[in-house]
């Protein structure tokens, strides 16, 4: 990859990841307030809302070594998120048609960043 392009391809997966965090910030919002949900809802924002963070933290990476370890957290925020994500939907079946476009956004993130850590081996 160019460099523009690397940088387009930079921007565009750091605005990626804030919007995912944002829609879970929303979505976290919008369920019921119970018990089960305030402690499903806290996991669920601290992992979606690392994966944008962890990104960004591994574009500032020391080293390539850094940089695919810091990709790796990333990845594995995003599949907790996954996990949430079903925890959730189990808790609330008249969200999953509103949860379901997060959890395919996760399951694309995890394959951008795992692609991305097979090219920078």
């Amino acid at each position: 990859m160019n460099q523009i392009s690397n940088k387009t391809y930079k921007s565009n997966l750091d605005d990626r990841t804030l919007e995912f965090a944002k829609r879970i910030v929303h979505l976290s919002r919008a369920l019921p307030r119970d018990t089960v949900n305030l402690e499903l809802k806290k996991q669920l924002i601290r992992s979606g809302a690392s994966v944008g963070a962890n990104y960004r933290e591994a574009n500032d990476a020391l080293s390539k070594k850094d940089f695919v370890y810091r990709l790796r957290i990333n990845r594995k925020e995003a599949k907790e998120t996954q996990y949430w994500l079903n925890l959730i939907i189990e808790a609330n079946l008249e969200f999953q048609k509103r949860i379901e476009p997060l959890l395919q956004e996760s399951i694309e993130l995890i394959k951008i960043f795992s692609s991305i850590i097979e090219k920078s081996k």
